[in-house]
């Protein structure tokens, strides 16, 4: 029995066998038979090849490299992790600490970056800053438009991941109106993040090692996530060959969308409006009338419990037990608890996934919602990386260039004014 599968046109009674090839037969195959395939937001559409992660969404697995996510987040620290991204197997010792090492000797910012990040308003929102500074810092290294030069990318791959915290650390300062906090090199890289957010007076900023821990297990678990809108945006922005803060900087944005990067925050606000426990079995019956949402539930890939919502909820222990515990917890537990339970949300496989526990978290470290997606970045960035170095050296990849199903007007001749009837004219909303 061969890898094939026989595609027959009906309308001509033409067939083609066309190669199954990993699950998957090759759209441009239907070329035979003059059809392309049509496939909204990629429902199914495989666009690549990837080494990186791998998810079972039925089953709730994912992993990085092969690595269970749940050893990662356990066993790992971010800077480990990223290396697996990006280079595909753990560290050596001497690995790691050569790699951890050339980050945090680039986690500085020019000062022209300082400046730039001075001249936005007192309300820009942290994001906005973010993608903006990001894009910018390509015209301080040129020569990172030399993507086919393996030495050039891995120094701006070293450059991104050291940079962005500081980044991000700029951008909340600046929204508070408070100075920035230069890096300091004899941190770790998640502490050091930490101290450039919160640092006021002291000497050395201090963090409570759990909250320390906490921050490490969710840089982890947001590392990357396969082909989702951000990490799509990195590759089909990459395949132009630009230089990779310009592909970052169109990633970025694309996770600063509320379906995005924003999610968690939809959470906390779903929460705040619950506002007692009492109250969530009414929203439930609400959201099953079709009266509102529930948001931190369903995923596009999962139909399983997200794993990572279960690592998230551990977390969320250590963490309250230095911050003091977030009423709206106990709301989220009873919200899940009744959910899991109903067969409402269970025959539509609605699991909480990764959103629903993790602005908990960032709210009890003291975090603004305007800041989520921000944190959501910091780590996504290996990922980011990662799919962008294996898109460039993949020899099967061009230049994004989607074909269409054009449903428009035919040729038409041009009116002078006198001759364009309103009433005739259909005009489309924007």
């Amino acid at each position: 029995m061969s890898d094939t599968l026989t595609i027959t046109d009906n309308r001509s009674g033409r067939s083609i066998d066309v190669a199954i090839e990993d699950g998957a037969i090759r759209a441009t195959d239907l070329r035979e038979l003059d059809l392309t395939s049509y496939d909204p937001a990629f429902l199914n559409t495989a666009s690549v090849r990837s080494a990186i992660t791998f998810i079972d969404g039925d089953a709730g697995i994912l992993r990085y490299r092969g690595y269970p996510i749940e050893q990662l987040a356990v066993e790992s620290t971010y800077l480990e992790t990223a290396f697996l991204l990006l280079f595909g197997e753990l560290p050596t010792l001497d690995e790691l600490r050569s790699f951890e090492h050339s980050v945090t000797y680039h986690t500085l910012l020019h000062e022209n970056m300082k400046r730039l990040m001075e001249g936005f308003r007192y309300d820009a929102h942290p994001m906005g800053m973010f993608v903006s500074v990001v894009a910018a810092l390509g015209t301080l290294y040129p020569e990172a438009s030399k993507v086919d030069d393996p030495d050039v990318r891995l120094q701006q791959t070293i450059r991104l991941i050291a940079k962005v915290p500081t980044i991000a650390a700029w951008s909340y300062r600046h929204s508070r109106g408070l100075p920035y906090v230069y890096p300091d090199n004899d941190l770790p890289f998640a502490e050091n993040f930490l101290s450039m957010m919160f640092k006021m007076g002291e000497v050395r900023y201090e963090a409570e090692p759990p909250l320390v821990k906490a921050l490490e297990v969710l840089f982890i678990l947001h590392a990357d996530h396969e082909q989702n809108c951000s990490a799509n945006a990195m590759r089909a922005i990459g395949s132009s060959k630009v230089d990779p803060y310009s592909a970052m900087a169109g990633a970025a944005a694309a996770l600063y969308g509320p379906l995005h990067g924003g999610a968690n925050e939809a959470v906390l606000r779903m929460l705040t409006q619950i506002g007692d426990v009492k109250n969530v079995p009414d929203f439930v019956e609400r959201v099953k009338a079709g009266e509102g949402r529930l948001m931190g539930f369903g995923h596009r890939v999962y139909k399983n419990y997200d794993p990572r919502a279960k690592i998230i909820k551990e977390t969320a222990d250590s963490v309250f037990e230095v911050t003091g515990r977030n009423p709206l917890l106990d709301i989220a537990l009873e919200l899940e608890k009744i959910a899991l339970e109903d067969e409402y949300f269970v025959s539509r496989k609605l699991y909480p996934n990764v959103d629903f526990y993790s602005g908990l978290i960032y709210q009890a470290l003291g975090l603004p919602t305007a800041m989520f997606p921000v944190l959501f970045a910091i780590p996504r960035t290996a990922g980011w990386l990662a799919q962008w170095l294996e898109g460039i050296v993949d020899p099967e990849q061009k230049i994004a260039r989607p074909r269409q199903i054009y449903v428009g007007e035919g040729e038409r001749d041009y009116a002078p004014f006198e001759k364009r009837s309103k009433d005739e004219r259909k005009l489309i909303r924007v």
